[in-house]
C-alpha cells in the first residue's frame, strides 16, 4: 500500500475508494443548487413535456453537474490538497486516483450530453455540454489559476442551469431564462469573495489570485458591496416583469434589503480583522439567499400549473 503524503506527488493505491467518495467526486451540495435552479427554469417555462422525458433531462443536468465536479477535482487535486476545506476531497486525498477522476468525468459528461440530445433536444444538449465545458476547462483549467476575475467570468457555469431546464422545454433560450442566468451570475462574485475573505490563507497558500490576494481586503469589500446593489434589483425582476407572482415580490425584496445590510456590514468590517463575522454571516445568508428565491419561484411555478388541473 502506498501512502500519501503532504509533500510528495499524488498518489493511491488504487484500493481505497468507498461509493460514498464516487458521489463526493459529484459535489452534490453544488449540484443541488444545479437541480433547484435547472427545475425552476424547468418549471416555469411555457408548454409542456412528457413526465418520463422530464425526469430524464433533470438527470441528465444532475449528471452533467457531477461530471463538472470530477473534471475540477482531478484538475486541481494539487491545490486542493494545500486548502483546509478541500484537503479531504478524493483525487486530494489520495482514495481515487486522478486518471479514475478523470476518466469517471468524461463518461458522465458524454452520457449526460447524448442522452439529453437524443431524449429531449439538442439545444439543451449543447447548452449543457457548454457548461460542463466552461466550467471545467475556461474555469478550472484556465481562469482560476491566472485571475482574480476568475469567479466573476467563471460564475457564468453555475449560471446556465435554468437556461437549460427552460430549452428542456421549450428549444430554445428566452428573456425570463437570461433573467434566471443574471441572477446566478451576479450572486456569485460576492457569495465567494466573502469565503475568500476568511480563507484568504488558504487561497494564498495555494497560489489561487483571488481577488483579496491581489487587491487586498478593502477593494474586496468594496466589490462585494457594488454587486450587492446590482444583483438585487436583478432578483426582484422576475416580479416587475411579471413571471413571478407577489409573494416572491415581497420576499424579494425583504431578502434583498437583507442582503444589502449584509454585504454594508462587510463593507465596514475594519482592515486586519481576524475573526471576520461579518463577512462569515453573509457567506452563509448567501446561500439562504439564492435558496430562497429559487424555491419560491418553484414553488409559485408549481401551483400556477397545478391549478388548471385542478380547475379542469
Amino acid at each position: 500500500m502506498t501512502v500519501l503524503d503532504a509533500q510528495s506527488p499524488l498518489v493511491t493505491d488504487g484500493g481505497l475508494a468507498e461509493p460514498g467518495d464516487y458521489l463526493a467526486l459529484l459535489k452534490p451540495r453544488v449540484m443541488s443548487l444545479v437541480l433547484l435552479t435547472a427545475i425552476t427554469g424547468f418549471m416555469l417555462a411555457p408548454g409542456s413535456i412528457h413526465p418520463v422525458l422530464g425526469c430524464v433531462a433533470i438527470l441528465c443536468i444532475a449528471i452533467g453537474a457531477g461530471a463538472s465536479g470530477a473534471l475540477n477535482m482531478w484538475y486541481d487535486a494539487d491545490i486542493d490538497r494545500v486548502m483546509s476545506r478541500t484537503r479531504k476531497r478524493p483525487v486530494a486525498a489520495g482514495r481515487i486516483s486522478p486518471e479514475g477522476a478523470l476518466a469517471f468525468g468524461l463518461t458522465l459528461a458524454t452520457f449526460s450530453v447524448t442522452i439529453l440530445g437524443l431524449a429531449v433536444n439538442w439545444v439543451a444538449a449543447s447548452l449543457l455540454a457548454f457548461t460542463i465545458f466552461f466550467y471545467a476547462v475556461i474555469y478550472t483549467m484556465g481562469l482560476k489559476r491566472s485571475t482574480p476575475q476568475n469567479i466573476v467570468i467563471g460564475g457564468a457555469a453555475g449560471a446556465f442551469p435554468p437556461i437549460i431546464g427552460w430549452a428542456c422545454v421549450t428549444g430554445s433560450v428566452s428573456m425570463e431564462s437570461i433573467v434566471l442566468f443574471m441572477i446566478t451570475f451576479l450572486w456569485t462574485p460576492p457569495h465567494f469573495w466573502a469565503l475568500a475573505l476568511f480563507k484568504r490563507g488558504d487561497y494564498e497558500a495555494a497560489g489561487i489570485p483571488m481577488l483579496p490576494n491581489v487587491a487586498g481586503e478593502a477593494a474586496t469589500r468594496f466589490q462585494i458591496l457594488l454587486y450587492a446593489l446590482i444583483l438585487v434589483p436583478v432578483g426582484v425582476a422576475p416580479w416587475i416583469l411579471g413571471f413571478a407572482g407577489p409573494v416572491y415580490g415581497v420576499a424579494s425584496v425583504l431578502l434583498g434589503l437583507e442582503f444589502l445590510r449584509q454585504a454594508w456590514a462587510t463593507y465596514r468590517m475594519a482592515d486586519g480583522d481576524s475573526l471576520m463575522r461579518p463577512a462569515k454571516r453573509l457567506f452563509g445568508f448567501s446561500i439562504v439567499y439564492l435558496f430562497a428565491l429559487y424555491a419560491l419561484l418553484l414553488g409559485e411555478a408549481v401551483v400556477a400549473k397545478l391549478l388548471p388541473a385542478v380547475g379542469g
